[in-house]
């Protein structure tokens, strides 16, 4: 073997360290996002119902549950868990494949989840349109792979990564096969092969299907086309950059990678000025980020490679929490309306409560906290120190000049300067204009009963009204924590660092 680790499966799976911690944090993150099919969204919070002594012998019983309950109903769809047990095995096994037919397998296994998570809300016309098109342009990606994957079996006669990698470290194979093999076949295959992959992750120019299907699909399937498939391939592609980007002396696939980082980091900036619909622009900052990412990704170096997990990890969380907060806004303007025409007329409302940047307007009025949180995810995605963004810019930028790539670095900066304007945008809506909602006069008038009962006996009657129902815990402290780890990281670094750089070690034979 080339690294250290455990072949399974007679060479279709390689188990490293890096692998492994990936496959960890896949697992964390599908928890965090399975969190909201799994609890409803809002609790009933009364100061009579409060201590901890209550919650531990008493039991609080409500009526009206279908108000507190409102918009989790949507979720609860029975093939939704083994949809999503696709999508994460699928995962699971393309960090760890090793061999062209088991990445094939596993690449399709998690991409015909996400086809399907997409067009799971069946009586959303959006849904269906979004989930069709990625479908369809997923399809096209899978054929380039396809197309890749035959190249370099063709041209190497071995379906096992290690084969491939061997006949790329040996460099007198130009010498020894001249007259009937070029060494740039398989370099072609591979660019075939990683085009495929580009398109998976939105890179550019391969990203014109990200936008409308992030915008069309429910927020909470965006979360995961977002993020799990964006993970999985990295790593993926990680191993496949390090052991043949030193390899072919006139021209490297991994050029590609780089052209297409700068055209992630321009178009994802530039275009991303002119939406207003929040999830587009969610897409088209995604764009520049993966950017950022295939910049340290092609340049493999060791302080590179650091930069780029720790720049997929911090991106990864980051995400997660805005996702969460969308949707955690959505289930806390249920009983306010709004007089906008705008907001009146948006369709698929319940699966995609907050589809505009200016149904934002206003929000710190409504709930403090939750602006806050946002906000900090969006300067740590402008990247502002001390926030987590800050750091994980900085080292890609470092290891960018240390390699003596300055056009790209000087492309990085100017970008993230001018896609600070969108994302300010966004906080200008939160801070600087006054709601245009007001609480629904239905709600405002209602008063629901409830009962405090300790051994089935009833022990208190009391009521409460809308102001008693708030976010459920598992939410409240899932964002909580997301929000102080980009805020806090400059305390806690070390093992941050400290992780990436045994990994890094692991991944170059130190």
């Amino acid at each position: 073997m080339l690294t250290k680790g455990i072949t399974l499966h007679g060479g279709l799976l390689h188990i490293t360290n890096i692998t492994q911690i990936f496959q960890i944090f896949i697992f964390i993150i599908s928890i965090i996002i399975l969190q909201f099919t799994s609890f409803y969204p809002r609790k009933v919070w009364v100061p009579e119902y409060s201590s901890l002594q209550q919650q531990l012998f008493y039991n609080f019983v409500y009526y009206r549950t279908k108000i507190i309950n409102k918009m989790g109903e949507h979720f609860k769809i029975i093939e939704y868990p083994l949809i999503l047990l696709f999508i994460i095995t699928g995962a699971v096994f393309l960090i760890s494949s090793n061999d062209l037919v088991s990445i094939f397998l596993a690449i399709e296994l998690q991409s015909y989840g996400l086809y399907l998570l997409s067009t799971l809300y069946r009586n959303s016309e959006l849904s269906t349109t979004g989930g069709l098109i990625y479908f369809l342009l997923g399809g096209l990606s899978s054929c380039f792979i396809l197309l890749g994957t035959s190249l370099l079996y063709a041209n190497s006669g071995t379906t096992n990564l290690d084969g491939i990698y061997i006949i790329t470290t040996v460099s007198e194979i130009n010498n020894y096969f001249y007259t009937w093999y070029q060494p740039y076949y398989i370099n072609l295959a591979l660019l075939i092969f990683s085009v495929g992959f580009l398109f998976k992750v939105s890179a550019a120019p391969f990203h014109f299907w990200s936008p409308d299907v992030y915008d069309a699909i429910p927020t909470i399937v965006t979360t995961f086309v977002a993020i799990i498939a964006k993970i999985s391939i990295f790593i993926f592609l990680l191993e496949i950059v390090h052991y043949t980007s030193n390899y072919f002396l006139n021209y490297n696939w991994t050029f590609t990678l780089l052209a297409s980082s700068l055209l992630s980091l321009i178009i994802g900036t530039v275009v991303g000025l002119t939406q207003f619909r929040i999830k587009r622009l969610l897409a088209y900052s995604t764009v520049s980020h993966v950017g950022f990412i295939l910049l340290a990704l092609s340049i493999s170096s060791i302080e590179s490679t650091q930069a780029f997990m720790f720049y997929l990890i911090q991106y990864s969380i980051s995400n997660l929490n805005i996702f969460i907060i969308l949707v955690t806004i959505g289930f806390s303007l249920f009983y306010y309306i709004s007089e906008n025409k705008d907001h009146l007329e948006l369709l698929d409302k319940n699966n995609s409560p907050i589809q505009l940047i200016n149904q934002l307007k206003g929000y710190f009025y409504i709930n403090p906290l939750l602006a806050l949180s946002l906000s900090i995810t969006i300067f740590s995605f402008i990247g502002i120190p001390p926030l987590i963004g800050f750091f994980a810019k900085q080292m890609v930028l470092s290891a960018a000049l240390d390699n003596g790539y300055i056009f790209l670095s000087l492309v990085g900066i100017l970008t993230s300067v001018i896609g600070a304007v969108y994302y300010l945008n966004i906080i200008k809506e939160i801070f600087f204009f006054s709601p245009e909602y007001k609480v629904n006069p239905l709600m405002k008038n209602i008063t629901i009963k409830g009962n405090i009962y300790r051994d089935n006996n009833i022990v208190k009657s009391i009521t409460f009204n809308y102001k008693n129902i708030a976010m459920s815990s598992p939410i409240s402290l899932s964002i909580s924590i997301i929000t102080l780890i980009i805020l806090l990281f400059m305390f806690m670094n070390k093992e941050w660092l400290s992780m990436s750089t045994i990994l890094v070690q692991f991944l170059f034979n130190y």
